[in-house]
């Protein structure tokens, strides 16, 4: 099972202010996104899940929380933590899992992803989500692509 980071982030590491993103909409960011997503389970926290009923990401949604609950979406599974929400994933028959945050979430998972694949803001944003730091010697830049409004990076797990 692949896990793949997906993160949108300022150059100061910030992914979000009061459960929104602090900088304007960039709607090819947004496309890009939802494309890559689309047809593979996503790892969530619950807040984040909570926060997107309305446009659900993925092809199904593994939601990480402490308390197992059921959820009145179909495609909702609960997990409470990074070996259940991958055998949930591989339950549903996929190679893929992409991680979607929030910000503990992403910080659980960072020393288990293969890749990430962040789509990096230019300037610095107050917020209070930050995307975890990870160690440039155990990752590698293998793509880097500008955008409008961004820059998207793929990096791969090399230690």
């Amino acid at each position: 099972m692949e896990l793949i980071s997906v993160a949108a982030l300022a150059e100061n590491r910030v992914i979000g202010r009061d459960g929104e993103l602090p900088w304007p909409s960039i709607p090819a960011d947004k496309a890009q996104y939802r494309a890559r997503i689309a047809d593979d389970p996503v790892v969530l926290g619950r807040v984040t899940f909570e926060s997107m009923l309305d446009d659900l990401p993925g092809s199904a949604q593994i939601v990480l929380s402490r308390t197992e609950r059921e959820y009145d979406v179909p495609t909702a599974h609960h997990a409470s933590g990074v070996d259940e929400a991958v055998a949930v994933s591989e339950s549903l028959g996929g190679d893929v899992a992409y991680v979607v945050g929030g910000a503990g979430i992403y910080r659980l998972f960072q020393p288990h992803v293969d890749r990430m694949v962040l789509s990096r803001v230019p300037g610095e944003y107050e917020g209070d989500s930050y995307y975890p730091e990870w160690d440039d010697d155990a990752w590698t830049l293998v793509a880097e692509t500008p955008s409008d409004g961004f820059t998207l990076e793929e990096w791969e797990r090399t230690g």
